[in-house]
């Protein structure tokens, strides 16, 4: 038997199914949990949506007491179920929402994404093979966010959900699913199933047996070559393209990042001072390095928040004088309230009126202000004011002004900081608990789920040591720059 989850598995990689039956030791259960923490947080509300309804307990040692817990309800003409569990021609199944209308009944699948994916398809294609053999079903919906939805006040459900008919394409894919089932039975009754890695290794989720498929794998090789199609990189690393040596032995042809990744193998760095000269010459002082945190929320929780938008929630900004004087300010939001005014305002009476404005990768930070402009218009004009300053410290880096064999190809802050100060471990995120802005936004976003007072305290200064490295981090970079031209 297999669940509609180990169906889709399946699909994405026969191999992938093959260990998650037989070697769950191999399986990275971080991958595979994170996968679903926003989707139970939608799927609670949409039931809120289908008031009335029951719900079936999830039971993983007795999936068969479910389903006959389905029955009975069913029997005693109950119109809604939430979880809705059958075991059905060789699968199981629970619908997220089942309604009867009529002497028919519909299906509503929940999906925390703002609009309807394949892998959604194949999901209630193979509930519809299943629950049909038992059920007479009528419809068949995809029930997703709508991210044009903007909070004001509670939220409005009908508005934060779009109920998408999906009815005759899954009735048309019925026999395919019928044959997926007879192969995917067919190669669990085999030996593992000897399949390269691949980008069905990524696509649509990370596999959680992505480590183990990948062990082999050289920490550097082609599938690290700057913007190469992963697809194209697949082929030919499993032509035997691997290494950089193997890639300067072939006739590919490269860009000149590309170029200049493969063959930098000795410790000295490529330098070009005039790319490195052009970008501080722009630079004024003071210099105001800037960096943003944020998060982002299916189900928005503040008002003018729309779903998945970017909740700016701290900054941490160093300004650097002429002097070569340091200063250091920042902001936390406290997890609770909407942090985005008290952050724009204090910001602006941190930064400096005049000098440059430096971030790494600029668009980010760029894009963060505009928001908040349009969310505060009585900010507005002093808020995209700033934005005519920036400068991003990116540019030297990515016009190859400067590139050292140890970025692996990546201009990435976490890639340049270590191969300029390799040894320094106050400036290695390394050293802090949290290492990278995924792990800071949501470690904030579940503040407010927190009631440890010493947990939430440990976890605001972990926010603020690693924001303080990021643009501490600048300013060193920065320096290094400027020593190399002086």
């Amino acid at each position: 038997m297999l669940s509609k989850s180990q169906y889709t598995r399946g699909l994405q990689c026969p191999k992938s199914l093959w260990l998650y039956k037989f070697r769950r030791d191999l399986e990275n259960k971080y991958i595979e949990n994170t996968k679903f923490e926003i989707g139970n947080e939608v799927g609670k509300l949409a039931q809120d949506y289908f008031k009335g309804g029951t719900l079936i307990e999830f039971n993983p040692s007795n999936f068969e007491g479910m389903a006959e817990r389905t029955r009975e309800l069913i029997a005693n003409g109950v119109k809604i179920i939430y979880e809705a569990t059958f075991i059905s021609n060789g699968v199981f199944a629970m619908a997220d929402i089942l309604v009867k209308n009529g002497n028919e009944y519909e299906i509503y699948e929940v999906k925390s994404s703002t609009s309807v994916k394949d892998y959604h398809i194949d999901d209630i294609s193979v509930q519809w093979y299943c629950i049909s053999s038992v059920l007479p079903l009528k419809k068949a919906y995809v029930m997703h966010i709508d991210n044009s939805y903007e909070r004001v006040g509670k939220i409005n459900l009908n508005e934060l959900f779009h109920i998408e008919d999906i009815t005759d394409i899954v009735i048309a894919k019925q026999d395919e699913v019928r044959d997926n089932l007879t192969n995917l039975n067919n190669m669990l009754s085999l030996d593992e199933p000897d399949i390269k890695i691949g980008t069905q290794c990524y696509n649509p989720f990370e596999c959680s047996f992505s480590q183990h498929c990948f062990k082999d794998v050289p920490e550097i090789s082609i599938l690290n070559l700057y913007r190469i199609n992963q697809s194209k990189a697949y082929d030919m690393y499993h032509n035997g393209i691997v290494s950089y040596e193997d890639i300067l032995k072939s006739d590919i042809s490269l860009t000149e990042t590309q170029r200049l990744q493969v063959s930098t193998n000795d410790n000295s760095p490529y330098i070009d001072k005039s790319i490195i000269d052009e970008f501080i010459s722009n630079v004024k002082y003071p210099i105001n390095f800037l960096d943003f945190e944020t998060f982002q929320d299916a189900i928005p929780r503040f008002d003018h928040q729309r779903p998945y938008a970017q909740v700016t929630f701290q900054y941490s900004l160093h300004i650097l004088h002429e002097d070569g004087r340091l200063e250091h300010f920042e902001f936390l939001g406290d997890g609770i309230n909407d942090p985005r005014q008290s952050l724009a305002k204090d910001m602006l009476k941190k930064i400096t009126k005049q000098g440059s404005i430096m971030a790494y990768n600029m668009s980010f930070e760029k894009s963060r202000i505009k928001e908040l402009a349009e969310l505060l218009p009585e900010l507005k004009d002093e808020l995209l004011a700033l934005n005519e300053r920036f400068i991003d410290l990116l540019i030297p880096f990515r016009s190859l002004g400067y590139y050292d064999k140890n970025f692996h190809g990546s201009f990435s802050i976490k890639s340049v900081l270590p191969a300029l100060f390799p040894n320094n471990k106050e400036l290695s995120y390394k050293e802090l608990d949290i290492q990278n802005g995924g792990d800071a936004s949501s470690e904030y976003a579940n503040l407010i789920y927190q009631t440890d007072i010493k947990e939430i305290e440990r976890v605001r200064q972990n926010l603020l040591k690693y924001c303080h490295l990021d643009t501490l981090a600048m300013v060193e970079i920065f320096k290094r720059l400027r020593y190399i031209i002086n």
